[in-house]
């Protein structure tokens, strides 16, 4: 009984159990297959909402990718001569592109062992790290371990934007796996390491790429990095402001845990993944990172500023030009359409910031260097000068200090190179660049450019040529030599030696209708405007905003070139980061003047630094090379210019005010153009110590045929006449064959008389009496003619002999005196007075003639007979003769009262007038 009751029991538990299973397996089943679709679900809708997701994207070609990948903002290189280094462009990214093979190992394992372990694995993906980013996204998880491969991580900078979505991470993907599909591991690692942001440099720039941060943290390439270094920069890019050890100023920050942790998290999972020993990793946590920190560079913008802006200036317009010749615009084409230029020069700014191009100059490194200290340290400028102004708010005069400024620049002459300049004194108080960019009259050098040579070449004139340096108007315009004086008729040789302004002006005159601004303009200075040609004041540098110093000195250079003009240039050629040059600069010489002319005027410009107004620069200079130049001086003293060339280079500086002001007449002892020629010969010396086979050339300028030395008439600039030797006239100078010398009628010169009043000639009447004549040779006024001047021109020390008018009746008497035991009188206020005549008088009153005085000659008469008395009378042109003055004596041994007039009594006031 109990045995079947147990049975039963036994069954029924059997087939509670049986039920049972079966709704639980049956439950597991549904459960099962509800998960397996949910989860078929889930991957379909996955699938589709991927597929939506990227359903618009275009697929890029393998070519397309490799553009989008390597396309990467590179810093462009400035390079001196010869490659010497200068610094980085100035970009506001930092970074340097090198091969993997350039790459210390430590580095590439660094990497993988802390941003992508499974690098070398997977096919840009990997899915489970996916699921747990987008997991961790859906479920707002606070731990995010993230989900990007290396490749992700370099299709994300290089393809996409940064924005964060579920759209540009499925691009992403897509992309990722694409990318891995047509390259390499190594391409992908390359590109990576050159893309990836590193934080700040030891200067406080942004760096990105392992090379930048190689040097701007450590101070070394890339494949020297240590263990330790490639730790610590390998931990960088997971939030480089952070861990970066440096501050925006450059600075190390004074807290560097968070990097240093940083990196030792790096070498344990390099530890762990095998790729370094248990002794490495300790050696490398023992390494003192701090110790080994670059130190701050000052950037190539600090260290020079001037010609680094000058680089970047010149750069852009060079590639600005070489772009649009590649969209097939001429370079005029293009300067002509401001809009046009303006965009191919953003082109081009963007390709130098970004483009890693490597710029190299024709600046000679120790030369520019040299150059800087001096000028910086020259203690002969002046003063500086205070100017006010009003402010606009309250109306106070605002005084402002200005220091005296200065340019100068040395140029190559064969080939254009501009060697050095100087910009200025201090950029941080003037940036601009006064060599360069700052327009000043250029003075008494406008003489040899734009009057001398021309019309040497045009035949007007050589270097023999009389030319009257006498008083000149034209129209309301009377120009001045710096001396104040005239000096009669010179030559343009020595014109040009002492710079004086009134030959330069009539000659100009001569030659203005066949435009000699355009020789002006073919030597590049483009500054003096067509229009300007009609002002006569142009001749000695009155320009309406004046010119260079890099046009005026590369002007100068085309004598030195012998007649041809070579543009002077600083970016020899610019090459792209693949090493393809895509600009290279070439000359192309300008024929202005002939051989001929070209050395003529040197020959000229010499005698400038030997007896003319640069003679103190030979006693400066420290080497001896065969220099020929040419001073200047703007209207009162406003500009200082010395420019010299010799067969090698032409140099030229420049000293002023930035807002016009008169230079000190003296300082420290020193001319203004002692100062300036000092710091000439200085900043030349220093370049001659760099430099000398450059600076000072053995050699000397070569004469060309074509060119003779004839004598010649120094009254007339003819060949000698007979009257000419006779007169001791003869000269000797170079002509060129064209223009030599032409004979003369004979005629001249001629003998004339004349009388000298104040220094000046004039012709003598018939009836001048004959002591106060002098018999001079003098030129004929009919030569003088060709100037436009009327008169006779005396050729001793080429004053004008003039025509005196006299007044028509007898002089008024002078009065006389005794002083110091002599006779004197006062001159006469008569302008038509000629000389005098001193009477002995004796007791009855009668006159006897004692001595004649010339008006040019001391107003005085001695040795006096004691007790004799003597009256003087004065004499005009016409020979009409004064009334006598008061009786003058020198007192005898007798006693004073004896009847004549007390000697220094006055009979009458004197006149009014000069009194020596």
């Amino acid at each position: 009984m109990k045995r079947n009751q147990l049975s039963i029991s036994l069954e029924k538990a059997w087939h509670y159990f049986s039920l049972t299973y079966d709704v639980v397996w049956n439950v597991i089943l549904i459960l099962l297959i509800v998960a397996l679709c949910l989860v078929c679900f889930a991957i379909g809708a996955g699938a589709g909402y991927f597929a939506f997701l990227v359903k618009d994207m275009p697929v890029p070609s393998p070519d397309e990718m490799k553009k989008e990948i390597y396309h990467y903002g590179e810093t462009s290189h400035m390079y001196f001569d010869g490659g010497v280094y200068l610094g980085r462009f100035r970009s506001d990214l930092d970074r340097e592109a090198v091969p993997l093979s350039e790459v210390s190992p430590y580095v590439v394992q660094a990497i993988i062992a802390t941003e992508d372990e499974h690098f070398y694995e997977h096919d840009g993906v990997v899915p489970k790290a996916v699921i747990r980013a987008v997991f961790q996204e859906l479920t707002n998880s606070p731990v995010k371990s993230g989900g990007s491969t290396l490749t992700q991580q370099l299709v994300k900078n290089q393809m996409l934007t940064n924005e964060v979505s579920f759209e540009r991470k499925a691009k992403e993907m897509l992309l990722s796996l694409r990318l891995e599909k047509f390259f390499s591991k190594e391409d992908i690692l390359e590109a990576y390491l050159n893309v990836v942001p590193f934080g700040r440099n030891s200067s406080g720039r942004n760096i990105a790429g392992i090379q930048a941060a190689a040097q701007g943290v450590f101070g070394v390439n890339a494949k020297e990095l240590n263990l330790a270094q490639a730790a610590f920069l390998a931990g960088l890019p997971q939030n480089p402001f952070v861990y970066t050890p440096f501050a925006a100023d450059g600075s190390v920050k004074s807290d560097l845990s968070a990097g240093l942790k940083r990196m030792k998290t790096v070498l344990y999972r390099m530890k762990r993944a095998g790729y370094i020993s248990e002794k490495q990793y300790k050696e490398a946590l023992s390494y003192d990172v701090a110790k080994h920190f670059a130190a701050p560079k000052p950037s190539p913008f600090e260290q020079y500023p001037f010609l680094t802006m000058e680089i970047e200036r010149r750069a852009k317009e060079v590639l600005a030009e070489t772009f649009a010749k590649r969209d097939g615009y001429k370079p005029e084409e293009v300067k002509r359409d401001p809009a046009r230029f303006r965009r191919y020069l953003g082109e081009a700014e963007k390709a130098l910031r970004q483009g890693g191009y490597r710029i190299y100059t024709t600046i000679d490194k120790k030369i520019y260097e040299q150059m800087q200290r001096i000028a910086a340290r020259y203690p002969y400028y002046g003063s500086d000068n205070v100017y006010y102004t009003k402010d606009k708010k309250t109306g106070k005069m605002i005084p402002h200090r200005q220091p005296v400024e200065v340019g100068a620049m040395l140029i190559e002459n064969k080939t254009g190179k501009i060697i050095s300049f100087v910009g200025g004194r201090d950029y941080g108080r003037e940036q601009l660049n006064h060599a360069t960019q700052a327009h000043r009259s250029n003075g008494s050098t406008m003489k040899p450019l734009l009057v001398y040579a021309p019309a040497m070449e045009m035949g007007v004139i050589q270097p023999a040529t009389i030319i009257p340096d006498l008083p000149l108007s034209i129209g309301s315009y009377t120009p001045k030599n710096a001396d104040g004086k005239t000096h009669g008729l010179v030559t343009a040789r020595y014109a040009l030696q002492q710079s004086f302004n009134i030959p330069a002006v009539r000659t100009y005159m001569r030659i203005r209708s066949r435009h000699p601004i355009d020789y002006l303009h073919k030597m590049g200075v483009t500054s003096v405007a067509k229009q300007e040609e009609a002002n006569p004041a142009l001749a000695i540098g009155g320009t309406h905003i004046g010119v260079t110093v890099e046009e005026n000195v590369n002007a100068y250079a085309t004598f030195a070139n012998y007649g041809s003009f070579v543009d002077a240039y600083m970016i020899e050629k610019i090459v792209d980061k693949n090493g393809k040059i895509v600009y290279k600069h070439q000359s192309k010489p300008v024929p202005v003047f002939s051989p001929q002319t070209s050395y003529l005027m040197i020959d000229m410009m010499r005698d400038v630094l030997h007896g003319g107004t640069a003679s103190s620069v030979p006693r400066y200079l420290t080497f001896s090379a065969d220099w020929a130049g040419k001073t200047g001086t703007s209207q009162d003293k406003r500009d200082s210019w010395f420019i010299a060339v010799n067969p090698n280079v032409t140099f030229g500086v420049w000293i002023g005010y930035d807002r016009p002001a008169p230079l000190e007449s003296r300082y420290k002892g020193l001319s203004y153009s002692q100062r300036t020629q000092l710091l000439w010969a200085r900043l030349i010396n220093a370049a001659y110590q760099e430099n000398p086979k450059l600076i000072a050339p053995p050699k000397r300028f070569l004469m060309p045929g074509g060119i003779v030395r004839r004598a010649y008439c120094a009254a007339s600039g003819f060949s000698p006449s007979a009257a000419c030797e006779k007169a001791g006239l003869v000269r000797y100078d170079l002509y060129n064959t064209k223009f030599a010398p032409r004979e003369g009628s004979g005629e001249e010169v001629m003998e004339s008389r004349v009388v000298v009043i104040g220094g000046r000639r004039y012709v003598a009447l018939e009836t001048t009496p004959e002591e106060f004549v002098t018999r001079e040779v003098i030129v004929n006024p009919k030569l003088l003619a060709d100037w436009g001047i009327n008169g006779e021109g005396q050729a001793g020390d080429a004053s004008l002999v003039s025509t005196l008018k006299e007044n028509g009746r007898p002089p008024a008497p002078p009065a006389a005196r005794l002083a110091g035991g002599k006779l004197v009188w006062n001159r006469h206020n008569e302008p038509d007075v000629i000389g005098y005549r001193v009477y002995l008088v004796n007791e009855t009153g009668e006159r006897r003639l004692a001595a004649a005085v010339k008006a040019d000659e001391a107003a005085s008469f001695s040795p006096l007979q004691p007790g004799a008395a003597y009256c003087v009378t004065a004499v005009d042109i016409a020979g009409q003769e004064s009334a006598p003055s008061n009786l003058v004596s020198l007192p005898s041994a007798s006693p004073p009262n004896s009847g004549h007039q007390k000697s220094g009594e006055p009979s009458s006031p004197p006149p009014s007038g000069d009194v020596e």
